[in-house]
């Protein structure tokens, strides 16, 4: 199941329940939605979000030992690379949701409920149009897939069975994020707390059932699909109740034209992040194995959810400030721009700090030591994580003013030479993992130069400010890594008890040192009344 809730009247005031009716939840909420601001509802979507987000690396915790229990390691590492592969075909869905939410996110002030509407309707209608193409694509994608894995004729029929159905699994969630757009792009993904962290348990135990029962890879596609439609019927009532406006107008052909072509660029970027994403574990199945694949994605595990951490903290404020660039308020994004990179470098720099440290220890009490790749190689996991979230962030601002095809003409190019290098280095170079990733963050190196510039036009911010804000926290980031990676070596857990605990209070401390030691002294000023009034929300 993917990510990503009663009633907005079309005024847009919030419905409130009575006070008697109201837990203490209920209370702080009508009371930080009763203020509009950007922060209130910021900090509302990023709890929403991180909740669910909790509640899906939690039960990944849970269910990844089991499954490779279940499997093995080289079928753990087919279900692994499938995922991935698979993917790769979803922007052929024209993916007009992220043009839809965007648009919404664009026009967030607007009380024209039926523009909006049309909006809605238009993005069906494209996603319709383009079901065709996707089911064309993941369809080579499926019958290659085998092949590329170089796994055994007796394989193939099964492994082919579980990438169609994950073929049919992506073509139903391209119709069923429309409603999660919407919600998203009318800074309301709070709306949905609650529901989608229950789902996201009633997934995962579904991947239990196939995997227990015996039904190998197939099984856990059946499991994928069953989740989404669970998750799709979820959002639409969420959308439905809590969005006064939503519904679908008929659309107009001319704005479908439009919409096509806003959703094309969407459609080549969502292509570039899924390489920049998922095309490591692709590279390595094809010129590696699935059984290195297993040892990757199980080593990659924590470093991804503070990817997604780090999404969750992006896409809840981006709502918010498209609605600052759509009204021309420059000065206040760039203020909202430079709060959000500090936040992300700090959450990223206290978050990689503490894996370096304590990655052996997690793994061997979680899975095995055997899955440990090694202090090297998780240093280069870690800066990779760091990077993609810095350049995530400047991305998604770059979505705001619906012009993207400098941002995705540049994307394509590095997410291209990222593919190669990575393979080069992992393949006739020899170098394993560690090879791998460093060819994937040379690649991305294009994006980090390229986008921070691009933003600097946009808001009207000068190189040399960019370049001189950048030296402080690169040195403090070096320097932190650095000693973590030599603690990691001599550092180690024996129980969980003692690993939680480490692991929190190494985050405190590294976070503490990067706040004074790599942010400026007005940055920090600036975040620390960006954290107090967080606070003093709840």
């Amino acid at each position: 199941m993917r990510t990503q809730p009663r009633g907005i009247p079309d005024d847009g005031s919030p419905t409130v329940e009575p006070p008697e009716h109201r837990s203490v939840l209920g209370r702080v909420i009508s009371r930080l939605i009763s203020d509009g601001s950007l922060t209130k509802k910021a900090s509302l979507n990023a709890a929403a979000s991180t909740a669910e987000q909790v509640a899906r690396i939690i039960a990944g915790l849970l269910i990844s030992p089991f499954l490779l229990t279940k499997l093995g390691d080289y079928l753990f590492g087919v279900w692994q690379f499938l995922q991935r592969l698979i993917g790769h075909a979803s922007p052929a869905s024209g993916r007009p949701g992220e043009a839809l939410k965007w648009t919404i996110a664009h026009e967030q002030r607007s009380t024209d409920y039926d523009f909006k509407r049309r909006q809605v309707g238009n993005a069906l209608a494209v996603s319709i149009l383009f079901l065709p193409i996707l089911a064309v694509i993941g369809g080579v994608l499926a019958w290659m897939a085998p092949v590329w894995l170089g796994a055994p004729q007796g394989l193939y029929h099964t492994v082919r069975l579980a990438a169609g159905i994950l073929v049919v699994d992506a073509m139903l969630f391209s119709l069923f994020y429309l409603p999660q757009s919407v919600l998203q792009g009318e800074n309301l993904g709070y709306k949905r707390l609650g529901l989608t962290v229950v789902l996201v348990f009633i997934s995962k135990s579904l991947l239990a059932v196939a995997a227990y029962l015996g039904w190998g890879v197939p099984g856990l596609a059946v499991a994928d699909l069953t989740g989404t439609v669970l998750w799709g019927v979820a959002y639409v009532y969420i959308a439905k109740s809590r969005v006064g406006w939503f519904g679908i107008a008929r659309p107009r052909f001319d704005e479908i034209r439009g919409f096509i072509g806003l959703s094309w660029w969407f459609l080549l970027w969502n292509l570039v992040m899924t390489v920049m994403l998922a095309s490591d574990v692709v590279v390595l199945g094809i010129a590696g194995s699935p059984t290195l694949v297993t040892t990757y994605t199980l080593a990659r595990f924590v470093p991804q959810a503070i990817v997604v951490a780090v999404a969750t903290i992006i896409f809840a404020i981006m709502p918010g400030l498209g609605g600052l660039v759509g009204v021309g308020d420059l000065p206040r994004a760039i203020k909202i721009r430079n709060e959000t990179m500090s936040l992300v470098w700090l959450f990223s720099i206290a978050t990689g700090a503490a894996i370096l440290i304590w990655e052996e220890s997690f793994l061997r009490l979680w899975v095995g030591p055997q899955y440990y790749p090694g202090a090297a190689a998780m240093l280069m996991i870690v800066l990779a994580v760091l990077q993609f979230s810095l350049i995530r962030t400047d991305t998604n601002i770059i979505d705001l003013t619906l012009d993207l095809r400098h941002k995705t003409e540049l994307g394509a190019f590095s997410a291209a030479v990222s593919v190669v290098l990575g393979w080069l280095f992992l393949g006739p170079f020899h170098w394993g993992i560690i090879g791998l990733v460093i060819g994937f963050i040379l690649g991305r190196m294009i994006q980090s130069i390229g986008y921070p510039f691009m933003i600097g036009r946009m808001l009207g911010i000068p190189p040399e400010d960019q370049l001189r804000g950048v030296i402080r926290p690169a040195l403090a980031t070096a320097a932190i890594f650095v000693v973590a990676t030599a603690l990691g070596t001599v550092v180690h857990a024996h129980s969980w008890a003692v690993l939680v605990l480490g692991g929190g209070m190494s985050a405190i401390g590294v976070a503490v040192l990067a706040y004074f030691g790599g942010l400026s002294g007005s940055m920090r000023r600036t975040v620390w009344r960006r954290l107090r009034k967080v606070v003093r929300l709840i």
